[in-house]
């Protein structure tokens, strides 16, 4: 492995899918123009979360109405977060083919469907609808980190806090209003769940006009060869695949855990939503701060000891005292996700390996990450006690924390990037 001697730039800087070139919004264009694709981005962005975060807050309703068991429910909060990693690497081509403008559109039309899906057609829907969802959020995860960086190259860096910022939002308003439209609708999680299509239907109609938007040809593909083959990679991806699944577990299980406790289903979205919010200034700051440091491992080390801290206080903390600990434990996620992204960039010598060592991180990492949520509703099939949820999240914040040292060395992968 390298010795990292240059200053590493963003996530963000690094990862261009379909066009090496400057701006796609001309100075010449109007802010009209530049000010309805910041709209389009933010509306995109909005859209990544609630199909996962919606289902959380319900999935007792769900489970009630279905008939599922606690290893189904498991597999239903599963499912998409495999297929982020799935459908995830597959974006690079749908955007050579078709246009990074176009793909995210069909995908977004794809998204508003797998939602709508979700609530038709009984047990088929409910799990066709969320792979639909997952596989859709997982193309567009990959296309908008490189849509900011061609088309706002000179704030790149402030465009992806906004992208991350409309992320959480969406995650958390997701969260929080979807129990209390069901209980308009008499309890009935079918229309709380399709309410999630209307944002991606407002998004499709903003980013429309994307579509006419020409940009030049890009500057080529590279191949990146070595990447399976390099013990760094490798590092990263555990570490992204490892904190992925303490986050989705959150996502997936948290308002269960917290009724398990004696909160009211209301009372468990809006914890999770309360926490996700908190996600949105740690995502922000924790960066800022980790660029004093040497490396990434102090990073690392601080925000996954929020998040475990969290985690057992949302299990043995007094009930008075859980909006603390969901502060504490969204504090921890925000800035631990933003410096696994982090490292794509700081491990990579250039945008093609770091393009590549996107890939990988998220398209394995989230396969891993999925066996998180899957193993809570195996453990909540066997038994509703703290324990058995306390060991599981704690083996993976070690193993988190043990990958996470290594990942956050300042070296360099030993891989070659070259024209294809």
């Amino acid at each position: 492995m390298q010795e990292n001697t240059g200053r590493p730039q963003a996530i963000a800087d690094e990862l261009l899918i379909d066009d090496d070139t400057p701006s796609a919004v001309p100075q010449t264009s109007s802010r009209k123009r530049a000010l309805l694709l910041l709209l389009g981005l933010v509306l995109v962005g909005l859209n990544l979360r609630p199909a996962l975060s919606s289902l959380a807050p319900v999935l007792g309703m769900v489970s009630a109405d279905t008939g599922l068991s606690p290893a189904m429910s498991g597999l239903l909060t599963t499912l998409p977060v495999a297929c982020l990693g799935i459908f995830g690497p597959l974006a690079p081509h749908l955007a050579r083919r078709l246009g990074s403008e176009k793909t995210i559109a069909l995908v977004l039309l794809a998204l508003a469907a797998g939602i709508l899906l979700r609530t038709q057609l009984g047990l088929f829907g409910l799990f066709a609808g969320s792979a639909l969802a997952g596989a859709a959020i997982g193309v567009i995860g990959v296309l908008l980190p490189g849509i900011v960086k061609r088309d706002f190259a000179s704030r790149a860096g402030l465009m992806t806090g906004v992208y991350t910022m409309a992320l959480c939002l969406g995650a958390a308003l997701a969260a929080g209003f979807t129990v209390p439209v069901a209980e308009h609708f008499s309890h009935d999680w079918r229309p709380a769940l399709a309410l999630w299509a209307l944002p991606a239907a407002l998004a499709l109609a903003v980013w429309w006009p994307q579509l006419n938007t020409r940009h030049a040809a890009g500057r080529g593909q590279w191949r990146v060869s070595g990447l399976l083959r390099d013990p760094l990679a490798w590092q990263v991806t555990l570490f992204m695949g490892l904190q992925s699944s303490l986050a989705y577990i959150v996502f997936g299980w948290l308002p269960s855990i917290l009724m398990d406790r004696g909160l009211t289903a209301m009372q468990g979205g809006l914890m999770l939503s309360l926490s996700t919010m908190v996600q949105v200034p740690a995502s922000l700051l924790v960066p800022i701060l980790a660029h004093r440091c040497r490396n990434q491992r102090p990073p690392i080390a601080i925000t996954l000891l929020a998040v475990i801290a969290g985690l057992l206080g949302m299990l043995y903390a007094p009930t008075d005292s859980l909006i603390l600990w969901a502060v504490l434990l969204g504090f921890g996620q925000g800035g631990l996700f933003s410096t696994a992204l982090s490292l794509l960039a700081h491990r990579s010598p250039d945008q093609h390996v770091a393009a590549s060592l996107s890939g990988m991180a998220q398209g394995i990492g989230y396969m891993l990450a999925s066996m998180g949520p899957f193993a809570v509703g195996l453990i909540r099939g066997h038994s509703h006690e703290a324990w058995p949820l306390a060991l599981l999240f704690s083996l993976i914040a070690a193993a988190a924390f043990c990958v996470g040292m290594l990942a956050g060395r300042k070296r360099l992968v030993d891989v070659k990037a070259e024209p294809v």
